[in-house]
């Protein structure tokens, strides 16, 4: 059997369209279970931790206790289990080859169970996602793969971890591609939706098929309602920003404090959300089961309105301070209470015309996980995939819109990118990751260009080829391209001053070109081809009529390389 076994992996390592597919199973069942696993002991020792019928002084004392305990195992023994978990499997991807240690998997699972048992108001998410990775990056490693392959499944576990810690496969990828590979087209499309299948498959096993919310069918009650979504658009979008300066700020403050205290700081964080929740209790954890009251309708409009704030304060002073907790699940709350205070003034202003408070609480998640996280396309599946309806995406897309406007022109830095130069970290944004497959010709090449006529002398094209810099140029009238005339080809005229460039130049011979839409590494490719330094930019319905020309310092330029020389712009 052992051998049988070893013969099959052998022919499997061989061919790498079928270890991807068997890694990706094999990485999704193992991640579900140890999510499944997490959320089983979290929830039970939030029961031992806060028995029915226990004192209020338990609110307290338990989330100082708990910071307390977690923030010495994390400077001890866990110093890569503190914080979200998302930023961490970037690092991974992009900085580390891969690496996630089996160790900081197991201090990630303890102080994550521990801090959210406690109370602490931050989300299971984030830390599910690096838990994820890191299972990945273990079997990736342990199977004898290389970097770049171990480096292909980080994705997979993500994809695999959130899809069972919130019960959303489709927005599971759909997070794994928009936010950890920032690339909605990324290669890893194929694995990944296996991967989280997978593991939903293995929740719903374990922990049945009830979903993480109850929520009724939501409708537009009226098409001028659509202003009021509109309006939550930007309460959402200024309340995103409000979360993630304040967020930034306080974790500035925190790290300029001596390293000798980095144990301790986490207890600042337990000891805020304990007094807050001693009066407010909802404030506490991270809110789910309030935020499914107040989709069903029980929302007080001074309540949602204060949770709201409150949540605001208690999770940025528990992730500032060092704990191990994700801020995914609380911007979702936050979301829920503004919604839902949004909405019932606006009930309360025009009840003929507005739903109840439960429908713009559920926008509202979507709406602040867009400004927040600023991952707009996985807010609307997310919601789409808790509701199951249709009729509440167009006013989640309008609100959605608007917040991750707001959220991008006054806080240009997403949230995870802003926490990874904290810790001095460049990790690649959406735009920095446009490489040459994405910047478009188009984009940087110049519109006008004056050509050479086709009458002009060889000796007066050497001299304006020597100006430009260039070694290579357009021969024809206004827009219409007769062909392309080289340096080295001129240099061989022996009468350049009796010789016209028609008679050098053949309009039957083939020429280098691209097009508008073309990917600049096209454009470099042919360049290397044709030993030139500068394209003409041709229609596709004509290739004798050009558009533009590109020469090698726009590209090198595109990307921030500047061009000692032959970099003068065509005039």
């Amino acid at each position: 059997m052992k051998q049988r076994i070893t013969a099959w992996w052998a022919r499997v390592r061989q061919n790498e369209a079928q270890l991807s597919l068997a890694l990706s199973l094999v990485i999704g069942a193992v991640v579900g279970l140890v999510v499944v696993a997490f959320l089983v002991l979290t929830g039970r020792l939030a029961g031992r931790m806060y028995p029915a019928g226990g004192s209020g002084w338990r609110r307290i004392l338990v989330p100082t206790l708990g910071a307390l305990s977690t923030g010495f195992l994390l400077a001890k023994y866990f110093p890569f289990a503190r914080g979200s978990g998302i930023p961490q499997a970037k690092f991974a991807l992009v900085v580390n080859d891969g690496l996630i240690t089996f160790r900081t998997i197991v201090g990630k699972l303890l102080c994550c169970s521990t801090s959210l048992a406690s109370g602490l108001a931050l989300g299971r998410e984030g830390p599910s996602v690096q838990v994820g990775a890191g299972v990945a990056s273990v079997i990736g490693r342990n199977a004898g793969l290389k970097p770049e392959q171990v480096k292909a499944l980080i994705p997979v576990g993500c994809s695999a971890a959130l899809a069972a810690a919130f019960n959303t496969p489709i927005a599971a990828v759909m997070f794994t591609l928009e936010e950890i590979m920032g690339d909605l087209h990324a290669t890893v499309l194929g694995t990944a939706v296996l991967s989280s299948a997978a593991a939903w498959m293995v929740l719903h096993y374990f922990l049945g098929d009830s979903p993480l919310f109850h929520v009724p069918a939501y409708r537009l009650v009226h098409p001028e309602e659509l202003g009021i979504y509109a309006v939550l658009g930007v309460v959402g979008g200024l309340a995103s920003v409000a979360f993630v300066k304040l967020l930034l700020g306080m974790r500035a403050r925190f790290m300029s404090m001596p390293k000798s205290t980095i144990w301790i700081q986490p207890v600042v964080g337990g000891l805020v959300v304990g007094l807050l929740g001693y009066f407010y209790p909802d404030v506490m954890g991270v809110g789910y089961a309030y935020i499914d009251r107040v989709l069903n309708g029980d929302a007080i409009l001074k309540m949602v309105a204060l949770l709201a704030l409150l949540k605001i304060v208690a999770t940025t002073t528990c992730y500032a301070s060092g704990n191990a907790g994700g801020i995914f699940g609380p911007s979702l709350f936050i979301g829920a209470m503004i919604g839902a205070a949004t909405g019932g003034v606006a009930h309360s202003l025009f009840p003929g015309i507005t739903a109840g408070p439960g429908a713009y609480a559920l926008v509202g998640m979507g709406t602040a996980f867009a400004g927040i996280i600023r991952t707009p396309f996985t807010s609307v599946i997310m919601i789409f995939e808790l509701t199951r309806d249709y009729t509440i995406i167009v006013p989640l897309m309008i609100s959605n819109l608007i917040s991750f406007f707001i959220s991008y022109r006054l806080q240009r830095e997403p949230i995870y990118e802003a926490l990874a130069l904290q810790e001095g970290v460049y990790l690649p944004t959406g735009e920095s990751r446009r490489g040459l497959e994405e910047i478009r010709v188009g984009d940087v090449m110049h519109s006008t260009a004056a050509l050479f006529p086709a009458d002009m002398d060889v000796a007066t094209a050497r001299h304006r080829l020597a100006e430009m810099g260039r070694n290579v140029w357009l021969v024809g009238e206004l827009n219409s391209l007769y062909g392309m005339v080289t340096l080295k080809k001129l240099e061989e005229i022996k009468n350049p001053s009796s010789t016209l460039l028609n008679q050098v130049v053949n309009p039957e011979d083939r020429f280098p070109y691209v097009y508008l839409d073309h990917p600049l590494s096209l454009a470099l490719e042919r360049m290397g081809s044709a030993g030139t330094d500068t394209l003409p930019v041709v229609s596709r319905a004509n290739r004798r009529r050009v558009q533009g020309v590109i020469n090698m310092a726009d590209v090198l330029g595109a990307f921030g390389v500047k061009q000692e020389q032959g970099s003068k712009k065509p005039t």
